[in-house]
């Protein structure tokens, strides 16, 4: 599984974290989030998995917690792993992300996340604006058309 940011310090204990993101397009653009804590940064919608929780179950209550849309036809791409620091937990996360494709249906009002708003934005902004590499990269990868045809 490939990995984006920092290695690992073999100094540091680091505690599992899956997580979950989704690449929306919809109308030649892509449905992102704006999280203004704990730094501002403008993200794929997504999040952690709780324990026990099934991925799909945990892709569709992030979307709608981040963005307040909800979602179809949910593909898996792959996965990446990343070593960061987690200011709101206070945690050292080992996070292993697995990244979707799906579509965003309805709206099903604004985000139910404090502190989140859903961006609508064209892919080339979101190349840039994009705060994690790992997420950059499924994009990069997905318009280049390595999972198929990408369907704006």
């Amino acid at each position: 599984m490939r990995r984006y940011g920092d290695q690992r310090d073999v100094q540091r204990r680091y505690t599992y974290r899956p997580g979950i993101y989704a690449i929306l397009p919809r109308d030649g653009q892509l449905l992102l989030t704006h999280q203004a804590e704990p730094e501002p940064e403008i993200q794929l919608p997504g999040g952690g998995i709780d324990p026990g929780e099934p991925a799909l179950p945990a892709l569709y209550r992030e979307i709608i917690e981040e963005t307040g849309w909800h979602v179809t036809h949910a593909r898996r791409l792959g996965a990446y792993r990343r070593f960061a620091y987690m200011p709101e937990y206070d945690l050292w996360a080992e996070k292993v992300c697995h990244v979707y494709l799906a579509v965003p249906a309805r709206p099903a009002g604004p985000p139910t996340e404090a502190g989140h708003t859903a961006i609508w934005a064209t892919p080339e902004f979101a190349l840039k604006a994009l705060a994690c590499p790992g997420n950059v990269g499924f994009l990069e990868r997905w318009l280049a058309g390595e999972f198929g045809p990408p369907k704006l």
